[in-house]
This record gives structure tokens, sequence and C-alpha cells, in this order.
């Protein structure tokens, strides 16, 4: 703990991925730290109500993993003693793109690591509980976030307990990482402010997941398979993943009238649809050792908290509860990682203060803009290509979409550039990489060849 921490108490509203990082990011901090969930939290890892997609492929980007290792130092060797599989970038993972089946194999010098949803966040969860400043309760469902008399700052948090019991909570900050965000909207609307803008693209996507044990003596070079759709053409892909105890976790997705069902004859009939059969050549013969479970994600929303005039001090929406992305991308714990990181930053700035900085969220949501511009944008862009998406395409829409295509042919020729291509999308570099102007050079001129 700091030796000189900005305030006595902060509690977090949320157990998942990004009210663990955030409980890191601030124990430094803080005297005490407190994290309260309505859910039960397993002694193990399982799933739990609390997160209905944890049946379904989760995955942290090397971004992410970067982000959770700066907050958990030696994070990587709990990833490694739970029985995470590392990938290698660019040699573990078969990518198959539309006219790029596979994309070629090379070392990008990242690593990654492939898991279960319940056994990343138990991993989590276990570092924490070990910190002594740091309390997760469990069954506490936050029913209000308190302000003060004057409305002008959160003051604490009223929870109820399985029990019925109610509690108050006292505290310094407040991050609210509830999952959209609920407690948040209601202390806006209580102290009469305005809620914040929001950007939506409807994608109306679904999927379903199925874990298979890894039939033994399998001679696959990959580890792993991304099968990305021939949009807008069709949007069907998959992901198949490996996973604690030798299994693999495999969705298929689509939108519209493509989401595959959910039956296994009919799950293996639509596997067969896709551009390749490596998916499907993969499970035919795999043994299904858990029940097929669906998913379905009606629309992307981002938040533009940084454009509201007025917001309560002690209070920091962290996660979801700012952005919801499409789930296909593989964005969300990473980038909430990334936050929790800013507000670690931004609290280390503060040191020798006895207080918090009246700017911290104004600062705060300043840098969540920054850190959203690329997932966001590299989400949306590709969810705007169908034509039944919903949501404001950009005036430069088919330029940019003609510029990716550039930049990805470049890629499967130039290692470089597929380096480049590899960190934009692990969410190490922001997309602003594109523009540097020896690259931009090489983009364009492979656009004006086509």
């Amino acid at each position: 703990m700091s030796s000189s921490p900005v305030g006595s108490h902060a509690v977090v509203i949320g157990a998942g991925m990004g009210g663990l990082a955030a409980a890191a990011a601030v124990a430094d901090h803080f005297d005490r730290v407190t994290v309260l969930d309505r859910d039960s939290l397993p002694l193990a890892p399982s799933h739990r109500s609390g997160t209905p997609q944890s049946r379904h492929v989760h995955v942290l980007l090397a971004g992410g993993l970067q982000a959770l290792c700066e907050l958990l130092p030696g994070f990587e060797d709990d990833l490694l003693a739970a029985g995470a599989v590392p990938l290698r970038g660019g040699i573990d993972v078969r990518t198959e793109r539309p006219g790029f089946d596979p994309f070629p194999v090379r070392d990008l010098s990242m690593r990654v690591y492939a898991m279960s949803r319940p056994r990343l966040e138990f991993t989590v969860r276990e570092r924490l509980r070990k910190t002594k400043n740091v309390e997760i309760r469990s069954l506490a469902r936050v029913t209000e976030i308190v302000p003060g008399p004057d409305g002008s700052k959160a003051t604490g948090v009223r929870f109820v307990e399985q029990d019925g019991t109610a509690g108050l909570f006292a505290s310094d900050l407040i991050i609210d990482s509830s999952g959209r965000g609920a407690p948040t909207i209601a202390l806006l609307k209580a102290t009469d402010r305005q809620e914040p803008e929001e950007t939506q693209i409807g994608v109306d996507v679904g999927y379903t997941t199925a874990r298979y044990r890894i039939p033994s003596g399998q001679r696959n070079p990959w580890k792993a398979v991304l099968h990305l759709p021939d949009a807008p053409a069709t949007s069907r892909g998959a992901f198949l993943y490996p996973m604690e105890g030798d299994k693999w976790i495999v969705a298929l997705g689509g939108r519209g009238d493509e989401k595959p069902p959910g039956d296994e004859a009919g799950f293996l009939r639509w596997a067969r649809l896709l551009r390749t059969p490596t998916v499907s050549d993969a499970i035919s013969g795999a043994e299904r050792i858990d029940d097929l479970v669906r998913y379905s994600f009606p629309k992307s929303v981002r938040r533009h908290f940084a454009r509201l005039r007025s917001f309560p001090a002690g209070l920091l929406p962290l996660g979801d509860a700012i952005c919801v992305f499409n789930p296909v991308y593989g964005q969300g714990m990473t980038v909430a990682a990334q936050e929790a990181v800013l507000l670690r930053r931004l609290l280390g700035e503060a040191s020798g203060s006895t207080a918090l900085s009246p700017r911290l969220a104004e600062d705060f949501f300043a840098g969540v803009e920054s850190i959203l511009e690329t997932p966001w944008a590299m989400a949306a862009l590709p969810d705007l290509v169908f034509p039944r998406a919903t949501g404001d395409r950009p005036n430069d829409f088919a330029q940019t979409l003609q510029f990716g295509a550039a930049v990805t042919r470049l890629a499967a020729r130039e290692p470089d550039v597929h380096k480049i291509m590899a960190e934009v999308g692990n969410l190490l570099r922001p997309r602003s990489a594109y523009r540097e102007p020896e690259l931009m050079r090489r983009v364009l001129a492979e656009m004006t060849v086509r």
C-alpha cells in the first residue's frame, strides 16, 4: 500500500474481470478496498450466474495480459500454474481470413494464454484475496450509490446481503464495474444530471459453444483456430481454442438467420458450412464433454461520459459500464484491464496528496476515450459491413474498408506489417500506427495497385 494513501476506503461494485482489475489498481492508494458482488463466488473455478457468457470462449488479448501483469506482478506465472495454454502469436493460432486460408505462419514475438473464463477469473480473484487490504464480499447486492447532501459527490454504497440484512459503506471512491452501469445511471438521475450520450451498433449476433476432449495423438500443426467470415456475403465464423485440462472450446457464430443451432446434429452440420473444413474435421471425431450452450448479443453500446458537463466526484464507471463490445472480437476484458491501469496511473500521479484529485473523473474519462478509440473502430467497422447492422457509417466508410484490405494484403506478404497488424489487433498499439508515414506510403501504393 502507498505510504500516503489518497483515501481511506474504496468500494468496487462487481467482482468480474473489470472489478477485480480495478481493485488491484486502487489497492496501493487506499487503506481499505471492498469488492461487492451479488453472486456467490465459488472457491474453485466454476461457472456463476453473474457471468452469463462464462461457458463461451473468452480471449485475453496480449494488451490485456500486459495490463494485468502490470497490476499483478508475476501474473503470467499464475496463469501457467493454473494450467493456461500458452499460444505463440502468429504460430500457434491458425488464422483463416477470406483469401488467406490460412494466413502466413510467422513468429510475431507475442504470447497469450488460453483458458476458460472461470479459471481466469478465479486466478485473479485468488491473487486479490492475498492482498491484505482488499476484501471481496459475495452475496452482497448493491442497491444504491449514496450522494452527499448537495449531490456533488458520491459518498457511499448501500447493499443488501443474502439474508436481507441491509448495509452501508462510506467511501472515498466508488468504482462501478457492475456490468451495465445501472448504479451510476441511477445516481445521475437522482442528482438531476444528464445521462451520457450513447453510440449504438445493432449487430444481432448469436453463437453456440461446445467443449470437447482433445483427441489423444492429434497431430495438428496449430493449437487454436480463428475462422473469420467472408463478409458481407456470410457472417459464419468460428473459434476453436484450447483450455486447461486438455480440452477444446469451440464456438460457431453468425448473425440474423445464420445463427448456429443448439442441437448437436445441427451444430456439426453448421460447422461443415464454413469456408474451410479445419474446425469441422477437428471436432468430427472428438468427444463432446458438456452441453451445447447458446448466446445472443443484440448491440454494442458506447457511453460518452467525457461529454458530460457534470459528474459526481468520488465515482467512476469502468468496463462494460462505459462500453459494451460485440464479444466476438474478444476485447472487453482487455479494455477493462487497460482502464484499470489508467486509473492506477492517475492515482499514482496524486502521490503525496491525502485526497483524490478534483479532476480524477475528467482525466479518467479523457483517458478512456483514447483507450476505446482503437477497439471500438476495430469492432464497429467490420460490424457495419453487414447491411442489416444498424448504426451510423462514417462518410469515408468505403475508403476505410479499402485501406484495411490493403493492410491485410501487405501483412500477408511482409512480416513487419503482419507484426504491426497483430499488435494493433491485440491492443498493444493504437490504430494510429497504420498512419505512420512509411507504412502509409506502402498502404496507399497497395491501394493504387488494386
